[in-house]
């Protein structure tokens, strides 16, 4: 009997890259088929749907390694995902409405960023893992109230950890397609455990 594959979260570096846009890639066309169109995936990779290199400067984006499948003992990114302070709802370094300046905790929510997971590690707990790490670091910088700009296909995760659906937003796409995406925010509750 195998056993579960063993999971590290860290920090992403700048040496990740290359591996977060395959793992994105996976992602997306693997988990998202259902809800999305090969034409509109294809039209989002990389602009809406991608790494946004300044959560990894500002070290709020992170990584979930995975043991298995390693080669030569290296080990494979399994998930991802981050927070931010700055406007910026969604999208990577080349997306629409990019909003670089920095949030105030006292009045805004923070941002709940790219959260992908490989297609060979879905249904293990690593979004909700990762969903909780970033969400206790946004609380740990002063915010209590979380916003993200969801795909279709994470909303019912989304719905089940305490985000409410807000207004859907019809992004253009650069090969005439447009990608629905759905604004969804969260007050954080001061007995919610970060901790399990």
């Amino acid at each position: 009997m195998d056993s579960p594959p063993q999971f590290r979260l860290r920090p992403a570096v700048e040496e990740d890259l290359p591996a977060l846009h395959t793992l994105i890639a996976a992602s997306v066309r693997g988990l998202q088929a259902a809800d999305y169109t090969p034409a509109q995936i294809d039209g989002a990779l990389g602009t809406v749907l991608g790494v946004d290199t300044q959560l990894i400067r500002d070290r709020t984006y992170f990584v979930v390694e995975s043991q298995e499948g390693a080669l030569g003992g290296s080990p494979v990114l399994a998930g991802c995902g981050g927070w931010s302070r700055r406007k910026t709802l969604f999208g990577a370094d080349h997306g629409p409405g990019r909003e670089p300046d920095l949030l105030d905790p006292a009045q805004d929510a923070a941002r709940i960023r790219a959260i992908f997971v490989h297609p060979r590690f879905a249904r293990m707990g690593l979004g909700s893992m990762i969903l909780a790490h970033v969400e206790a670091e946004a609380v740990a910088a002063g915010f209590r109230r979380f916003e993200m700009g969801s795909t279709l296909t994470g909303v019912p995760l989304y719905l089940l950890k305490g985000y409410v659906e807000g207004e859907r937003i019809a992004v253009p796409l650069g090969n005439g397609e447009s990608l629905p995406v759905v604004r969804m925010t969260k007050t954080f509750l001061l007995h919610t455990d970060y901790g399990n």
